[in-house]
């Protein structure tokens, strides 16, 4: 039997995947809608919206299958999500890679698979649209694009879902959102000992700038410092914005990446494509995880809020000295 590798992105795909907060929740018919539908027109014994995590594929809905979770480790999904196409297996039984797998030697007995990658918001693919059936079978081109046109309206309802953790304004995640995505975060890093800090941005005169220009002036402002951010960090590190004009940036990795970001953000500044984002200043403090004194986000939060307050008060002096 042959694992599923695991994907080059497989720690931000984890992220997006959690950020749904939809592992583990109850049935709905938006989504049970689609497997009936995909299991009768393709005449299948099941159909599931498979999601693949860390150690297991769960299935948020399911035709025709009473598990409903099994090992991501004798899965097929695992091997979908590897690629954008239809993966498919026409008969388990004469292909190597799963003809001594559990899930085909056993119960459901597996002979023919056709599944598509489903994908989170942000274009990850965190699981698939499957048929399955206990019998071998053909499956062509078209069929294979039917099964994708399927996928689709999975991807339109986890979007859905994905709403209520992003900030309307920005388009980036709102404080929801990084809750969501630190409370997976910061238990995987202290397991894994790796370094994480997170940065409390705060944008300097922005009420001025709102009183003097008005709220879409203001409003431009902060869609420009959100796309300041993404492009200063990496597309692996969580960008949120807490409200107002208060952001947040969570990273984890090495310390020389948050500097350079910092200061590529500095360079790029003067340079943004928007009259008003182009006199956009700010004051951010910047706190290391440390599992023995940071209990959850919130305590992470207000001890960043300190700090940018600290360098907010040292950058006041500093102008009236000057």
């Amino acid at each position: 039997m042959q694992e599923p590798p695991v994907p080059l992105d497989e720690t931000v795909r984890l992220l997006s995947l959690h950020s749904l907060r939809i592992m583990d929740s109850a049935p709905e018919e938006r989504f049970d809608r689609v497997t009936r539908m995909a299991a009768r027109l393709f005449d299948v014994g099941s159909c599931l919206v498979s999601l693949v995590d860390s150690d297991r594929q769960w299935f948020k809905s399911k035709q025709g299958l009473d598990a409903c979770q099994t090992p991501r480790e004798v899965s097929f999904c695992g091997h979908a999500i590897l690629e954008e196409r239809a993966f498919v297996v026409e008969d388990a039984h004469a292909d190597e890679r799963f003809a001594d797998n559990p899930l085909v030697t056993g119960d459901p007995t597996v002979r023919f698979y056709a599944g598509y990658p489903v994908h989170s918001p942000d274009g990850r693919r965190i699981g698939t649209l499957c048929l399955i059936d206990n019998k071998p079978r053909s499956f062509s081109a078209d069929e294979a694009q039917m099964l994708k046109d399927f996928a689709a309206l999975v991807d339109d309802e986890l979007a859905s879902s994905a709403k209520i953790n992003v900030d309307e304004l920005t388009k980036i995640a709102n404080r929801r959102g990084l809750r969501q995505v630190a409370s997976h975060l910061l238990p995987l890093c202290k397991r894994n000992n790796l370094d994480v800090e997170l940065f409390f941005f705060d944008l300097d005169g922005f009420k001025a700038l709102n009183d003097k220009f008005g709220h879409k002036a203001g409003d431009e402002a902060l869609r420009a410092f959100a796309k300041l951010l993404l492009k200063g960090f990496r597309n692996s590190d969580v960008v949120a914005r807490l409200g107002g004009d208060e952001f947040v940036v969570m990273m984890a990795g090495q310390r020389v990446f948050a500097d350079r970001a910092l200061s590529t953000m500095r360079t790029r500044a003067g340079k943004l494509d928007s009259d008003f984002g182009k006199h956009i200043d700010w004051s951010v403090g910047r706190v290391r995880y440390d599992p023995d004194i940071h209990r959850d986000i919130d305590d992470l939060l207000r001890a960043a809020d300190e700090q940018m307050y600290a360098d907010k008060t040292r950058r006041k002096n500093k102008c009236r000295l000057a």
